[in-house]
């Protein structure tokens, strides 16, 4: 019987890539760069933000210390414009937290950034743990957060399930031996999330609802 639930960030709970595209769009207008149509954004973000500045220049490498100071304060200052909570999330997690799970976060945002979103869009949900980057603390796909999730609630990772929706999070679940659970309605698509090992996949949030056995 699972006790907790670890979910990914971006593309799980919440639709965060009209503003991560915007923020990123006119950081690179600031240093004279090209920005990029919203859905590319799918292949750039997930492994923190500096992955994201670097492939957001591309080759103009020197633009790079700029891009990422200009888009982590400006994603700060507008990271709560047409981001959105997928629907049925804010029911699934409530339901869950009702009937005794432990409901967690673990994302490569920065801490800060991730803390501040989920107080806006989802008030009133008492998550166990909200996990970012910070220093020390290797990114995902690595285990290192999944397992420190685990420690500081005093559980084993098979009492865990890990949801996200990248081969990212299937890989990071994976290694720290929590049983998968990709989304199929985030940013990667379904051969990505098989490919990579995800146990079960979903395709609206009341299914893992039903595989927690809660009706």
């Amino acid at each position: 019987m699972k006790k907790a639930v670890i979910f990914d960030l971006d593309g799980t709970l919440i639709n965060s890539l009209p503003d991560i595209s915007a923020a990123m769009n006119r950081s690179l207008e600031k240093a004279g760069l090209p920005g990029y149509p919203e859905d590319a954004y799918k292949y750039k973000v997930g492994d923190g933000v500096i992955k994201l500045a670097q492939r957001s220049v591309g080759d103009h490498a020197e633009c790079l210390n700029q891009v990422l100071e200009d888009y982590k304060t400006d994603y700060a200052e507008n990271c709560r414009v047409n981001t959105y909570a997928y629907p049925g999330i804010s029911e699934m997690l409530k339901a869950l937290i009702q009937n005794g799970f432990q409901v967690c976060v673990l994302t490569n945002k920065d801490q800060a950034d991730a803390e501040s979103v989920l107080a806006y869009y989802f008030p009133g949900i008492d998550f166990a743990a909200i996990q970012g980057r910070v220093p020390d603390l290797a990114l995902k796909p690595a285990p290192d957060g999944a397992l420190k999730i685990a420690e500081r609630l005093r559980l084993t990772s098979a009492d865990f399930w890990y949801v996200g929706d990248t081969s990212m999070d299937m890989n990071c679940g994976n290694a720290a031996g929590m049983e998968t659970v990709g989304v199929l309605w985030g940013f990667r698509p379904r051969e990505e999330l098989t490919a990579s090992g995800a146990k079960h996949l979903i395709a609206a949030p009341q299914e893992l609802l039903r595989l927690a056995g809660i009706s």
